[in-house]
């Protein structure tokens, strides 16, 4: 309990988490988007422009395979810092009200997380055979689950133990198992360990028809990368360390976990859709590394009024998330072109139709969707700075 007390009394707002949780869900409300509708703006606008556009389109698309582009680095980001949140929320919990109190808040909080998942990729709006029962809110229910259990009964090293089981385990399972009609230390796309089991024992829609990137074996080295950030976490909110000493130890701590995620990299692929260990020390190594530098400008030299709009989408990222996508179908958005999501949809009563047609004709085309998609993008940000300014945080 001690343990617990301790961090208690040290766990106080961090800014820079939020901020840094606001700036992973910044691209996901739209910004993603945004950089699209700019690589359209810059194409054909001579060699400098096109190959600028053209390289943050790619950035912000996903691999196809094996590789690291930025947009791989979104999710497992958001992962790491709910690692770090649990960190700055249960020891408080856990002093005030008890651990076994804690115990049902982390449980329900991980249903209801569950929950919302389901009802994201439509609820039972449709047969079983089209539910999607592992989604990302469901990945993140179960990491935040098992990473808080795994925090409320174990210590630093019983943390860095269940880390490394996790990971050396995922990596000997995928490597030494073999797989009927294909054998062993397969790591392409429905010719893997991971893929197999999803095939034969995941139930319901996945999303990539016969495996789902979100899926059941790959969910374990996810909840390393909660871990990662729990431990991440651990080290904020060490009273022994000064401000600048935890901003550099992180950073620290970063760089050799992404050398030794790229040499590991070389027989074990970093793939983000099988969640490889390689890939979860390289984007651990990452989020560490921008905890650290944010950390340093934010909470330690204080430089916080930039930041704000990030603050205030990080206040409520799992509610402006399930807002943004809870018009859209996802089923369609996989397999028929989708929809629009909740924010630009909004955005295109005021900039859209002739309005946009004339942006396009007057300026370049694309500026019309491009003009679109930053309005939808701004009107995500004001929703959270009125949640935010009225104290209203939608818990879950």
């Amino acid at each position: 309990m001690r343990h617990f007390e301790a961090r208690a009394n040290t766990a106080q707002r961090v800014v820079s988490v939020d901020a840094l949780r606001g700036f992973n869900i910044f691209w996901i409300l739209g910004a993603d988007a945004v950089v699209w509708s700019l690589d359209g703006m810059l194409r054909d606008k001579g060699p400098v422009l096109s190959i600028a556009g053209g390289f943050l389109n790619t950035q912000m698309t996903h691999v196809a395979w094996e590789g690291l582009r930025f947009y791989d680095f979104i999710f497992p980001l958001f992962i790491f810092v709910t690692g770090v949140a649990i960190v700055l929320s249960l020891p408080r919990l856990v002093e005030k009200e008890g651990r076994g109190w804690a115990y049902v808040r982390v449980f329900r909080r991980a249903l209801t997380l569950y929950g919302l998942g389901l009802i994201f990729y439509g609820g039972i709006s449709r047969h079983w055979s089209d539910i999607r029962l592992l989604g990302v809110l469901q990945r993140i229910a179960l990491c935040y689950l098992f990473a808080s259990l795994l925090f409320l009964n174990f210590h630093v090293r019983g943390l860095i133990l269940a880390l490394v089981m996790l990971l050396v385990g995922y990596w000997a399972l995928m490597t030494f198992v073999s797989v009927p009609g294909i054998g062993a230390g397969s790591f392409a796309p429905d010719a893997n360990l991971a893929n197999w089991i999803d095939a034969h024992y995941l139930p319901g829609w996945k999303w990539d028809i016969t495996r789902d990137p979100e899926g059941l074996l790959s969910t374990l080295p996810a909840i390393g990368t909660c871990l990662l950030g729990v431990l991440a976490g651990l080290l904020l909110t060490d009273p022994r360390l000064k401000g600048r000493q935890k901003s550099l130890l992180l950073i620290a701590a970063g760089l050799p976990l992404i050398v030794a995620g790229y040499l590991w990299g070389l027989q074990f692929p970093i793939v983000k859709v099988l969640w490889t260990s390689s890939f979860v020390l390289v984007a651990g190594g990452y989020s560490l590394i921008l905890l650290g530098i944010s950390h340093q400008i934010i909470d330690v030299w204080g430089f916080r009024r930039w930041a704000t709009a990030f603050v205030w989408l990080g206040a409520n990222a799992i509610t402006l998330y399930f807002i943004n996508n809870v018009t859209t179908d996802q089923f369609a958005l996989r397999f028929a072109g989708g929809t629009v999501s909740t924010f630009e949809l909004l955005a295109t009563r005021f900039a859209g139709g002739d309005f946009a047609a004339m942006l396009d004709r007057v300026i370049t085309p694309g500026t019309g969707i491009f003009m679109v998609r930053v309005l939808g993008l701004v009107f995500a940000i004001l929703l959270a700075r009125f949640l935010y300014r009225r104290k209203i945080f939608l818990r879950v």
